[in-house]
């Protein structure tokens, strides 16, 4: 992107690199020497900003190397660093960490960065590497619900970061619009449009049972009328007996009913009649699907559907690699593919006896399709249950002669939803359940968005909904969006006064905004690149929500300390300069998490 520059922290491991190859030139071992150049010190940020800015462990990582004692090294090294306009003072602490304190006027130049780079402030330079992030995909048999919500909003801000990151990013969600489970769909939407013709039928226990299917056989009775009416005796002549309990007994298999009622239903109304009630519930899911997360700013570049890995030979494809590299075998009649000679624990059916492949062979065949657009890495975003699923897609990648390094997948915890004490269950099927719109009907998108990605994707969220609908700074999203409210107040009361905010005045006259408070939140502030970096290579925007909690805490603090509408015009225009800042990298975090930046609350 443009105007991207290295960021604080860079610049200063840039520094300490040049340090280190000109202190392993006084040690005449090559290997010793080499070694020295060689080596990836730690730098941070000083916990305590009384001993500098940054701090690094070199000194002490080398002690082995150098057979030198810690603080000598740190000498060493602090004489060997280069001219340079960044650091004001170096200096040694404990056993042999070297503090850096830099110039004020390196703050003040960062500050101008904010104002200057605006909304590309935090962009990292082009990495030249090209992300496919998979993430919701819900299968499109319901209304999305809570726990999809987490997948929605850990999934965007995800894209968000590696965007700003300096990745070139392309978000999809993989539509399974084929299979056992569209089906069982279209049977369910078919039982209740018979049921709108008078036909009342006991409605199959594993079955779609939401009021949503009920809306859905309702609009395809207004297209249709009767075409697709059959007398019940007709319908259930021969069929296995559904789940019943029987004083108290389970008698019946679910499953074999529901496929065998699905078989019914095709030779009833013939494969085109089924198709067409398959494709009236599913468009009208899948539409619901797609608005509630365009109104939630969640918004796919993609939509793949699975029935293009059929359509468009992507299965056969895969399957076809597979065999030529030797890692296909046949047993009872099936088509196994050698998973276990590429790290999996046991093989895996392709093809099974009927000649119908398996999942499992549409998911190596579209992960084989998303590298062959061009894409390096593979980041699927998927539900906790998929743990076994990584090793299979990544023994298959490699037999197809890809990198199964390629692969990374993110696992979600669940999202538990809690009304007052009380949890909420959540069953698709069943049609008890909350929906992702009802949420964010009730508590808002901004409270929901943050909300789900507060906590990282490996631990459980507990969705308060009582504290996400309260109007004070126990809501996190409310103390996120009060501070940005705040500065914008501060700008309106000075309108009132009529004062006139001079900007150049104010990046002129930054030396004057010297107290500790102002010097905190400008050193937190400059964290924001190094934060965004951190964020995306660790797939962790709650860490990026921690910082904005934090830079909002030490806005606070600054404005409670030191007044901002003062009469000496410089002072006055050098801490709104400030506030300006501060305003834009808040800005720039919520748009990443997608919250919105409100001017009044």
């Amino acid at each position: 992107m443009s105007n991207v520059s290295n960021t604080l922290k860079q610049r200063i491991v840039n520094l300490l690199a040049q340090a280190l190859e000109q202190y392993a030139a006084s040690f005449t071992d090559e290997d010793v020497s080499q070694q020295i150049k060689d080596l990836s010190p730690h730098i941070e940020r000083a916990r305590d900003t009384k001993f500098g800015d940054f701090a690094s462990n070199a000194a002490m990582m080398l002690t082995k190397i150098a057979k030198q004692k810690p603080r000598d090294i740190a000498e060493s090294i602090i004489a060997a660093f280069p001219e340079n306009e960044l650091i004001q003072e170096s200096s040694i602490a404990g056993p042999g960490f070297i503090n850096f304190r830099l110039k004020p006027e390196i703050f003040q130049q960062e500050l101008q960065q904010v104002l200057n780079q605006a909304s590309q402030y935090g962009c990292q330079a082009s990495k030249g590497q090209k992300v496919l992030v998979e993430y919701v995909s819900a299968n499109p048999t319901g209304p999305l619900h809570v726990g999809h919500g987490r997948h929605a909003a850990y999934g965007a801000s995800v894209c968000n970061l590696l965007k700003t990151a300096g990745y070139q990013v392309h978000g999809e969600y993989y539509v399974n619009d084929a299979g056992r489970q569209m089906q069982i769909l279209a049977t369910s939407t078919w039982i209740r449009y018979l049921a709108l013709s008078g036909i009342e039928l006991t409605f199959p226990v594993n079955g779609y049972q939401g009021d949503y299917i009920i809306e859905i056989a309702r609009l395809l009775k207004e297209k249709h009328s009767d075409k697709f009416v059959f007398d019940s005796d007709k319908i259930f002549s021969d069929l296995p007996d559904d789940e019943k309990i029987v004083g108290g007994v389970k008698t019946g298999d679910k499953d074999k009913y529901i496929d065998a009622l699905a078989l019914r239903t095709k030779e009833l109304i013939g494969e085109d009649g089924f198709q067409i009630v398959l494709d009236a519930a599913l468009d009208s899911i899948l539409s619901d699907i797609k608005d509630d997360l365009h109104e939630f700013g969640v918004v796919h570049d993609e939509w793949f559907s699975e029935r293009r890995l059929v359509d468009d030979g992507l299965i056969k494809h895969a399957l076809d690699k597979l065999e030529a590299n030797g890692t296909v075998y046949e047993k009872d009649g099936a088509k196994w593919f050698k998973a276990t000679d590429f790290g999996d624990d046991k093989d895996r059916v392709v093809v099974r006896e009927n000649g119908v492949t398996t999942y499992f062979a549409s998911d190596i065949a579209y992960h084989l399709y998303k590298r062959e657009r061009g894409n390096h890495l593979l980041l699927d975003i998927l539900g906790s249950d998929h743990h076994g699923y990584i090793a299979r897609v990544k023994a298959g990648l490699e037999a197809m002669g890809e990198p199964p390094e390629s692969l990374e997948v993110r696992l979600m915890q669940f999202a538990v939803l809690y009304r007052g004490k009380e949890k909420v269950a959540m069953t698709t099927r069943g049609g008890d359940f909350v929906s992702l719109r009802e949420l964010r009907n009730e508590v808002g998108n901004d409270a929901a968005r943050l909300f789900y990605v507060m906590r990282s994707n490996e631990q459980h969220l507990d969705f308060d909904l009582e504290l996400a609908k309260k109007r004070d700074n126990e809501n996190p999203v409310y103390y996120l969006q009060y501070a940005h409210a705040r500065i914008c107040r501060v700008f309106k009361t000075l309108t009132e006064k009529d004062y006139v905010y001079d900007e150049s005045a104010g990046a002129e006259n930054l030396h004057l905004v010297d107290s500790d408070s102002a010097y905190k939140l400008i050193s937190f502030m400059s964290r924001y690149p190094e934060i965004i970096e951190l964020s995306a290579a660790n797939r962790a925007p709650h860490t990026l929500v921690q910082y904005l909690r934090d830079l909002s805490a030490e806005f606070h603090s600054f404005y409670n300390s030191d007044k901002v509408i003062v009469e000496n015009d410089n002072l006055r225009n050098a801490r709104l300069y400030l506030l300006k800042a501060v305003q834009q990298v808040l800005q720039n975090g919520f748009a990443i998490i997608g919250i919105s930046a409100p001017e009044q609350m």
